[in-house]
C-alpha cells in the first residue's frame, strides 16, 4: 500500500520511498513501523471518501513521513520527521508551499488539536484511529507502545501514560472529522477508560 500511495500522490521516483521504508523497520520501534504507516493511508482513503479535501496528496504525503523519524526518548520527533519531509519533498519537485503544508501537517501529530483543515483533520483522525479499534487491535496496540517505552520504569510509564490517556478523554471529541467520531469516538473512549482502569490497579 505504500508503495501504491507514493507512487500515486508523492513521485514515480521511489528510491526516496525505499530509504523511508527502511526508516520505518528501525529495531527500535513496536508500534511506529511501516504497518502502521499502511494503516493511517488505509483510514486516509476511508475517511476521504466523506470528508472533502483540498490536496489529498499532500494528506498522504505526511502520513508517509509523520513518524519517519521516532525515538521514544526523542522530544521532537515530529519536527524532525517534518524537516526531512519538507526536504525530500522539494528534491522530488514538490513546490515550496506544498512541502511546507506536509510538514505543518506532520508537526501538529505531536498533540492532534485544532486542525486549521479538513486534510489536517483526516491525517490526525487517521492517526488515532487506532484508539478506536476492536479490543484485540487495541490491546495489541497498548502492548506495542509500552515496549516502545521499555526504558520507563512501571511508575513512570503508568504516570505518563495516564496524563496521556486522561487528556484525550478530557477532551469534546477525539476525532476531528464527523466520520471519525462516528467511526471510532465510542470505542475509543471505551478502549481509554478500560486501559487507565487498569493502569491504576
Amino acid at each position: 500500500m505504500a508503495e501504491v500511495a507514493w507512487t500515486t500522490h508523492v513521485s514515480l521516483d521511489t528510491d526516496l520511498l525505499e530509504r523511508l521504508v527502511l526508516r520505518h523497520r528501525e529495531r527500535q520501534r513496536r508500534y511506529h513501523r511501516i504497518e502502521h504507516v499502511e494503516a493511517v493511508l488505509g483510514h486516509i482513503d476511508e475517511l476521504a471518501t466523506h470528508e472533502s479535501i483540498d490536496d489529498l496528496s499532500v494528506v498522504v504525503a505526511a502520513a508517509l513521513y509523520h513518524d519517519a523519524i521516532y525515538e521514544s526518548q526523542h522530544p521532537a520527533n515530529e519536527r524532525a520527521s517534518a524537516r526531512l519531509a519538507r526536504r525530500d519533498l522539494m528534491a522530488l519537485g514538490w513546490d515550496t508551499s506544498r512541502a511546507t503544508l506536509v510538514g505543518t501537517m506532520i508537526e501538529g501529530t505531536k498533540t492532534h488539536v485544532d486542525p486549521p483543515d479538513t486534510g489536517t483533520a483526516v491525517l490526525f483522525d487517521a492517526d488515532l484511529a487506532i484508539l478506536g479499534a476492536d479490543d484485540v487491535g487495541y490491546q495489541r496496540y497498548a502492548s506495542k507502545i509500552r515496549d516502545e517505552y521499555g526504558h520507563l520504569d512501571n511508575a513512570e510509564w503508568t504516570a505518563g501514560r495516564t496524563s496521556v490517556l486522561t487528556a484525550f478523554l478530557e477532551r469534546q471529541t477525539i476525532y476531528a472529522t464527523a466520520t471519525g467520531r462516528a467511526q471510532w469516538e465510542e470505542a475509543a473512549r471505551v478502549n481509554i477508560t478500560a486501559e487507565l482502569a487498569e493502569l491504576t490497579v
